[in-house]
């Protein structure tokens, strides 16, 4: 359930969230009274404090300590109360700029060197993912009438396979309606169209497929075609696990929140043997609508489905290929990180790597 906050109870969460990524202690009124201009008195605070408790956004680790953020209260804090540090993002722009040179470097000697300067100055485990090598690409396509007002899509593949989505064709008026034979010639003519416009294309790709350059007399395909393109690409565009450059991690365990080393075996373990598993967590593909834009993703703390990593928090994004998403890049880190930095650090790193990536795959 959603929770709704009033200004000044966001103006409170906002502090607590700042105070405990300072310093890791936490928090009491007296402590945002003395840091923050806040504009309440302590008791005011308290009180606040204490609703955003009842609300499950703050708790208390101890009964007379200050509150501590839950997952839940850094999720509004991220989703709600911060705007990634624009001046940071510029500077891990410089920094990549000014100590990579992808003319000079093989693609893994500049992954290995972007993956070192994100973990540098996010203060977090980075993680990039080596670029997919393979795209399914489109050989043939086919539409065919199985009975009235029923279509199947056949898809074949580059690589031979064949995949088919059975849907139903939108209701055509009675003043329109046409004989089967009818309907199978439009769909051969369709079908010869999309073939020569797409053979050979990412099945991704058609996603920015025009679809009003279809002839107003096949409109009424055009939502199934729609449908069924989006659904068989999910299908097919099955990507392979690959490897994942690894920084920082002496740095990140050295943090109060990893001080158990059973936490530290687990997380190093993962990180070293089971990399195909957070492989498939950090390289989250982007719905169809959002191929081609720049989406920062952040799982935090029981948001994460992998279980030696749902205390921390994972911030990801992918870098492309033109249009393409062929790799990830992430930092991974406690929940008690610098939200606003870190986010811009992953978003400008994944659009250097698009614009690097772009050179060595022209």
């Amino acid at each position: 359930m959603e929770v709704q906050l009033t200004n000044r109870q966001q103006h409170i969460l906002w502090a607590t969230v700042r105070h405990y990524i300072a310093t890791a202690e936490p928090v009491g009124s007296k402590a945002l009274v003395e840091e923050y201009d806040l504009g309440v008195s302590s008791a005011t605070i308290r009180n606040v404090m204490g609703v955003l408790e009842k609300s499950g956004l703050l708790y208390q680790p101890h009964a007379s300590a200050g509150r501590v953020p839950s997952d839940s209260g850094y999720r509004i804090y991220v989703d709600q109360l911060i705007t990634p540090s624009e001046t940071l993002g510029r500077e891990v722009e410089v920094a990549l700029q000014k100590r990579l040179q992808w003319e000079d470097w093989s693609l893994e000697t500049l992954l290995q060197g972007a993956a070192q300067i994100l973990a540098t100055l996010s203060g977090c485990i980075s993680l990039i993912t080596m670029p997919q090598t393979t795209t399914a690409l489109l050989r043939h396509l086919q539409l065919v009438q199985i009975e009235a007002g029923r279509i199947m899509l056949i898809v074949v593949t580059d690589s031979y396979e064949t995949h088919s989505k059975l849907m139903d064709l939108s209701p055509i008026p009675e003043e329109t309606q046409r004989d089967s034979e009818v309907i199978d010639r439009e769909l051969q003519i369709v079908s010869n169209f999309l073939n020569t416009h797409l053979r050979g294309r990412s099945l991704l790709e058609l996603a920015n497929l025009n679809w009003s350059e279809l002839d107003q007399e096949f409109q009424r395909y055009g939502e199934f075609l729609k449908n069924s393109v989006a659904e068989l690409t999910r299908r097919t565009h099955a990507p392979t696990a690959t490897q994942i450059m690894v920084r920082g991690v002496s740095e990140v365990l050295r943090q109060p929140e990893f001080s158990q080393l059973q936490q530290v075996q687990t997380i190093i373990h993962l990180l070293e043997e089971e990399q195909d598993q957070l492989w498939r967590l950090i390289f989250e593909e982007p719905e169809l609508e959002d191929v081609g834009k720049s989406k920062v993703t952040v799982r935090i703390g029981a948001e994460n489905l992998l279980e030696p990593i749902r205390t921390c928090t994972l911030i990801s994004s992918t870098y492309r290929r033109g249009s393409i998403p062929v790799g990830s890049v992430g930092v991974l880190g406690p929940t008690r990180l610098d939200y606003e930095s870190a986010i811009a650090v992953v978003a400008s790193a994944a659009d250097y790597l698009s614009e690097a990536f772009s050179y060595f795959n022209p």
